[in-house]
């Protein structure tokens, strides 16, 4: 759930980038990152596992100037190799959000599969059922990638197509799902009566400093 400080004015939304080993899930926080003007964006920090990576970092406040709000947005990948379950566990708690980052190659659909359903999983235990989910389809460039109309859409409606080493697609999935943890948040904490910022403004203000990444 998001941290919300009225005191501070300040709130504060947690998005988690998961999915199969080598799916691309680095390379879209590194492209996000990319986008973001150097004012409004935390260093790009690493936890190494080891054998594999967690990434994350801060897209600093932005500033409503109507309403003297404060937002910041942390963005984090957890790592995919089944051996860091607990670390996945740990950074999923308190998310607003998740991009699931499946891979386009043929040979990692059960991959695939295996991810989501530990996804899903996880997201019981923790309580967060009706979290919002965006399915994103890395590296779509690839000549042998699967199909669009043959990928495992795992029950959603719309996926998103991304080449995130291009930073192709990365930054429309981070909206898609900023807009759905919005209206999440929305529902839950009212904050349009709040804070008097709706979805659309947010997300104006929120464009201003996020871009696409950089050549």
């Amino acid at each position: 759930m998001a941290q919300v400080d009225f005191a501070e004015r300040q709130l504060t939304l947690k998005l988690v980038y998961y999915g199969p080993p080598l799916s691309g899930k680095t390379s879209n926080l590194r492209a996000l990152h990319a986008a973001v003007d150097k004012l409004n964006r935390g260093r790009l920090m690493t936890l190494d596992t080891r054998d594999d990576r967690t990434l994350f970092f801060d897209l600093l406040p932005i500033f409503f100037r109507a309403s003297n709000f404060s937002f910041r947005i942390k963005v984090y990948t957890v790592p995919g190799q089944p051996v860091h379950e607990a670390t996945r566990k740990v950074v999923l708690t308190g998310a607003d959000g998740v991009v699931f980052v499946a891979d386009s190659k043929p040979d990692q659909q059960d991959a695939n599969a295996q991810s989501w359903k530990n996804l899903r999983s996880n997201l019981g235990s923790l309580g967060l059922t009706n979290l919002p989910v965006i399915v994103q389809y890395n590296k779509r460039d690839l000549p042998d990638a699967v199909a669009l109309d043959q990928v495992d859409r795992f029950g959603q409606d719309t996926v998103e197509e991304a080449c995130a080493k291009q930073g192709v697609g990365v930054v429309p999935t981070f909206f898609q799902l900023v807009d759905k943890a919005w209206d999440a948040l929305d529902r839950d904490l009212k904050l349009v009566d709040k804070l008097g910022i709706d979805g659309a403004a947010f997300r104006k203000a929120l464009a201003e400093h996020v871009g696409e990444p950089a050549a």
